[in-house]
């Protein structure tokens, strides 16, 4: 299928414009991600429709703990990635071989919809396990059916995306969970060959539009677990977006072309409570720690959800979304 978002030259080159690193790519080969190539001076999407995994996951797996939590929804992947992660954890679909896609199952935007629409306890569609902006037209066709069905949509990705591209995207979308995956531009040159800037621009955009936005950094030591430049990261959060963002933090595991040993819990809480010193909602993920999974009424410490596993109890939230002691409502939740 034709990609929207390029330009085509008299010499057959095309430049693809989707993410900010605005491949210029010749006849017959394929842009950093992968999975869009240039024929004959037309850029054309090699997954449109390609699913590598469907599932029905609940939500707090995203991870989104403050968007309709205790329900479930129907989670789709694809092929490929914008990102060169050398840590990435889902490398065996995202890290491909350009020139051979993996094997996967077509499922067009009406059969996906229709499925969504049949499924029990579920509120919609999320576009995540690889990076669903390169998935971009199949990804835009399927969510604008399924808003006309009433149901909700939710985009996991890295934010490595162009400021058109995205706010072409925004009204079609209800929550976001953006990996900011560090501080530094160094990191992001080095790590996974793209850049910081655009990713915070990215974070700008959907906040600045009211969208449900939650963030996810996964913790990798020596490379983004520095105390004082993550201290910078949550002042710099706390001051552009105000304490109710909500920020989830991850544990790493040795993948892919990456050795490091795993995140001590130490530093995973260490990091935590720097945090919750200017954040109300910081959670802690793949860990088995019991600290950083429930969420507590900022205004008077009443537990409002909490969360074994991803069973989700809400008994201290009355049925407005606001806490039954105080009434106090949690600014980012999009339950009710």
């Amino acid at each position: 299928m034709e990609a929207r978002y390029y330009n085509d030259y008299p010499e057959g080159s095309v430049t693809c414009s989707l993410c900010p690193h605005n491949c210029t790519i010749r006849n017959g080969k394929y842009g950093k991600c992968g999975v869009r190539s240039n024929n004959k001076g037309i850029l054309i999407s090699k997954v449109y429709g390609l699913a590598s995994a469907f599932h029905l996951d609940p939500i707090e797996k995203k991870p989104l703990y403050h968007f309709y939590p205790g329900n479930n929804i129907l989670s789709l992947g694809s092929f490929g990635c914008n990102l060169k992660c050398n840590f990435c954890q889902n490398h065996q679909i995202s890290q491909i071989n350009k020139t051979k896609l993996p094997d996967g199952i077509y499922l067009s935007p009406q059969e996906i919809a229709s499925r969504a629409k049949t499924l029990k306890n579920n509120i919609g569609l999320a576009f995540t396990y690889n990076e669903p902006v390169v998935w971009f037209e199949y990804m835009f066709d399927t969510a604008k059916l399924i808003k006309k069905s009433g149901m909700k949509t939710v985009l996991i990705s890295n934010g490595f995306i162009n400021p058109e591209p995205l706010k072409d995207l925004l009204p079609l979308i209800d929550a976001f969970n953006i990996d900011l995956k560090a501080f530094e531009n160094d990191f992001y040159q080095n790590q996974t060959g793209g850049s910081l800037n655009p990713v915070l621009e990215s974070i700008k955009t959907i906040a600045d539009s009211g969208k449900h936005i939650e963030l996810t950094m996964l913790i990798i030591p020596g490379l983004n677990d520095d105390s004082v430049i993550f201290e910078k990261m949550i002042s710099w959060l706390s001051e552009n977006y105000g304490r109710n963002i909500i920020l989830h933090l991850s544990r790493y595991f040795p993948n892919y072309k990456s050795e490091i040993p795993m995140t001590p819990d130490k530093k995973l809480l260490n990091l935590y409570e720097i945090a919750k010193k200017k954040l109300y909602f910081t959670y802690l993920g793949n860990t088995s720690n019991r600290t950083g999974r429930d969420t507590h009424c900022p205004e008077c410490g009443n537990l409002l959800i909490e969360r074994k596993s991803y069973t989700v109890n809400r008994a201290g939230l009355d049925d407005k979304g606001t806490c039954s002691e105080c009434h106090y409502r949690l600014t980012y939740y999009s339950s009710f």
